[in-house]
């Protein structure tokens, strides 16, 4: 069996040729016409240096998935507990390091594919800033200092670690190629964070919250690919291969049969618990809670949600929606101490 260097070493050689400054993907840009055809316009974005292009691609913004990792502790209401929070910031550090590292390792692997998306091909390692020996390298020396950090807050954790990194790189080789399964790999990876949480803390999870969690996933990796359909209809693009089996009325089923199970798991998960000092805390919750799903599913309608994280980072009734639920969540945990 190859091992894990001679692949990363074979991707680097075979899939990444570093772009030269006059070819379309690093010196411009595509513009879309009226007829949706694509026509080069010169592109002012600067090349990055080496410690910029090293910083891009491990995708510091996408680190904001890692907070599961901390709501799964604080969902068991532990985050007050002796060295909880110490253990579970840690926990939260090691799964930054470790998704930056499969990021970098993933962009080599994916280079030629980023080259054709109008986002992706400005990451350092398609645009030709930063070279594929160097993205390897990085990316397993950050796995390594990752996994190194979850064996040091626990040995459990650091199998929960491996079991993401294993799982993260077999999605972009193999699950995401399949239709159905490639959204249900994506909803595997923040299960796995949340478990990471857990068992950092370590707490035992509750059954309906890691549903909770498995179908609120399902609900945004269904909502990447509509936006990814609807980008491409829009722009008369060639669709991926797994693209190619979907279709706006099933990926629609999808996103409101995942969200209608999460809405509902999360209120068995919220009756659990169903007042504290007469104040029914929890269940309150579940108002935000849906406000948020319906503002995230309005927004994929309109064509976003490719990017999770930026509409997190950028949609003020999202955030108002999240904020409300985090300071009535917080109000039954302090009640409950």
């Amino acid at each position: 069996m190859p091992s894990f260097g001679g692949r990363a070493s074979r991707w680097a050689r075979e899939l990444v040729r570093p772009a030269a400054p006059a070819t379309a993907t690093s010196a411009t840009a595509a513009t879309v016409t009226s007829n949706g055809a694509a026509s080069p316009a010169l592109d002012v974005r600067p090349r990055r240096g080496r410690f910029h292009a090293a910083l891009v691609t491990m995708r510091p913004r996408q680190w904001l998935k890692n907070v599961l990792v901390i709501a799964a502790a604080g969902a068991a209401g532990a985050l007050g507990r002796d060295d909880v929070p110490v253990r579970v910031g840690l926990a939260f550090i090691a799964f930054c390091l470790i998704a930056s590292g499969v990021y970098a390792i993933n962009d080599v692997r994916d280079a030629a594919e980023d080259r054709n998306h109008p986002r992706k091909r400005y990451r350092p390692v398609a645009a030709g800033e930063l070279e594929p020996r160097a993205a390897v390298v990085l990316g397993a020396g950050l796995i390594v200092c990752g996994l190194a950090l979850c064996l040091a807050i626990r040995p459990l954790l650091l199998a929960v670690g491996a079991g993401y990194v294993a799982f993260t790189i077999s999605y972009t080789v193999l699950w995401r190629r399949v239709v159905v399964l490639d959204v249900v790999a994506i909803a595997c990876g923040f299960v796995l964070r949340a478990v990471a949480g857990g068992v950092a803390a370590p707490v035992t999870l509750s059954r309906w919250f890691v549903v909770v969690i498995t179908f609120s996933a399902l609900f945004v990796a269904t909502g990447k690919r509509m936006a990814e359909l609807k980008r491409t209809a829009a722009r008369g693009l060639a669709r991926r291969g797994v693209l190619r089996f979907y279709t706006r009325a099933r990926l629609r089923l999808m996103l409101l049969a995942s969200a209608a199970l999460a809405l509902f798991a999360y209120c068995v998960w919220a009756f659990e618990l169903s007042t504290i000092d007469g104040v029914p805390w929890r269940p309150l919750t579940i108002v935000p809670f849906a406000a948020c799903l319906a503002r995230y599913a309005a927004l994929v309608q309109a064509g976003h949600g490719e990017a999770p994280e930026e509409l997190v980072l950028r949609d003020r009734w999202l955030q108002l929606a999240g904020l409300v639920w985090i300071v009535v969540f917080a109000l039954g945990v302090h009640a409950s101490s």
